[in-house]
């Protein structure tokens, strides 16, 4: 192998070898606090982004066709580098305290972030295995890092357990899939799909294979661990779970759909339908009812995947564009969200009720304002950046004549609307319950950035919506 051949996967290696680095650190220093740890990892993670970019994006597969850096894989690995950046971000006002006092936690992250990286480059059945296996391992062992809380053991054991039959029901549908194919790379199982059709063995293939990957997805009807992990985990840990890893499975999803199976599109549209249907429907109803804000932000991810996936059940190139704006926006709103939900503490308490949000408008005007934005952007609100984010994808769903799963997705975006205003009817009209304590810099930040951009993402779409565009140019 040549050095050309590890070029496209530079920026794995560059987060695999950091990683062991960061832990050899902190082993060594026996550190007691991981701000160096958080540091170095936060520094790990931006360079391996600006790296992407560094690279030509020629969509060549390297590796015996294992991997591809194409325009679609860099576009996503931004988002993702995005994402675990911010939640490490995120996670220092947490540390500070005492919290989350492991200096292992942000190196976990960066291995996540190989995996993912992995994830949306993967061109063959066993490299999306391998990539979905390391981000899963690192992200078992977050959600139950406060070994000494009962809850974020629980939530830890849970995702495991769920998260392991989710992997052999996507190893077994893999195995199908090449049992049938004879072959584990994408245009190898796209050209035996073309000359031999479908089989009924490929299609019960495809669906344990779509099922292991909706369960990294939070689609229902494999949603049953997201509400408990999401409240069990760490903050920190919830709001890292709700943004990176949901941009990788999802770019997973779009890759296999239409790179492996594009002769098979009538086939797994319906299962990307029913996906989408009943994840908007659920995540909409199934919030109304709660009063722990962390689980209302888990069925609301659960609700935003079935957005998405409505571009997807388009199965066209607008459609997967559509997805990609979507998720860019989606990766914004909720790291603002979670930001503030970081700063919901009470002298050494952190409160995760909703009716502690009660009269933040007269305690805290500007974050109360930020938030609100934030709900409103979640609710579909015009000219919030969250409105359009649904625009395109309905747009695709109209496009592709599938004007009924439109319909529902609007219905279900008026129906999530009332327990998003519900949140700002609290904190804007109900008495002022005692205040919380002073937002750290790092969240303020976070908070600011997100709010801005989805403040103004409509004065200037441009360079959102071509980036996109050029995205999923690459997979068609």
């Amino acid at each position: 192998m040549t050095f050309a051949t590890f070029l496209p996967a530079a920026p794995e290696i560059l987060l695999a070898v950091g990683a062991m680095v960061a832990l050899m650190i902190g082993a060594f220093r026996n550190e007691k606090s991981p701000s160096i740890s958080a540091g170095l990892s936060m520094a790990l993670v931006i360079a391996a982004g600006v790296l992407v970019w560094l690279i030509p994006a020629e969509g060549t597969p390297v590796f015996s066709d294992g991997f591809v850096l194409d325009p679609f894989a860099r576009f996503m690995k931004t988002l993702i580098a995005i994402g675990s950046a911010a939640a490490i971000l995120l996670s220092v006002d947490y540390m500070r305290f005492g919290r989350l006092n492991r200096f292992e936690y942000p190196v976990l992250i960066v291995l996540a972030t190989t995996g993912m990286f992995v994830m949306v480059s993967a061109n063959d059945l066993i490299t999306l295995y391998l990539g979905l296996e390391l981000q899963s391992l690192a992200a078992y062992v977050v959600a139950s890092i406060q070994r000494d809380s009962a809850r974020s053991t629980e939530a830890g054991l849970k995702y495991f357990v769920l998260g392991a039959l989710a992997s052999g029901m996507l190893l077994y549908g893999a195995s199908l899939v090449y049992g049938f194919c004879g072959s584990v790379t994408y245009a190898g199982i796209a050209d035996s799909v073309t000359t031999g059709g479908g089989s009924i063995g490929l299609i019960f293939g495809l669906v344990f294979l779509f099922a292991g990957i909706a369960f990294k997805i939070s689609a229902v009807p494999f949603h049953m661990w997201t509400p408990d992990v999401y409240e069990g985990a760490p903050t920190p840990v919830t709001a890292f779970f709700a943004s990176a890893p949901k941009v990788a499975a999802m770019g997973m999803l779009i890759r296999v759909a239409v790179e492996a199976f594009p002769a098979a599109t009538a086939q797994w549209q319906q299962i990307i339908a029913f996906l989408a249907i009943a994840s908007m429907a659920l995540g909409a109803f199934a919030a109304i009812g709660q009063r722990n804000i962390k689980r209302l932000m888990a069925y609301s991810s659960i609700a935003n995947m079935g957005y998405a996936l409505v571009g997807l059940a388009a199965g066209s190139e607008a459609g997967v564009q559509g997805i990609v704006i979507y998720m860019a926006i989606y990766l914004a709103m909720t790291l603002g969200t979670f930001a503030f939900i970081l700063s919901m503490r009470r002298g050494d308490t952190m409160v995760e009720n909703i009716d502690d949000l009660a009269g933040l408008s007269r305690t805290n005007g500007t974050a109360a304002f930020f938030l609100a934005v934030m709900f409103f952007s979640l609710a579909g609100v015009p000219p919030l950046a969250g409105f359009f984010a649904k625009f395109y994808v309905f747009l695709a769903a109209i496009e592709a004549e599938l004007y009924p799963l439109a319909v529902i997705g609007v219905l279900a975006s008026v129906v999530g609307a009332f327990y998003y205003l519900r949140i700002v009817k609290i904190m804007y009209f109900d008495e002022p319950a005692a205040p919380f304590e002073r937002m750290g810099g790092e969240l303020k930040a976070v908070l600011g950035v997100a709010g801005l951009i989805v403040l103004l993402f409509f004065v200037y779409p441009a360079p959102l919506v071509e980036a996109a565009g050029a995205a999923a140019k690459s997979l068609f």
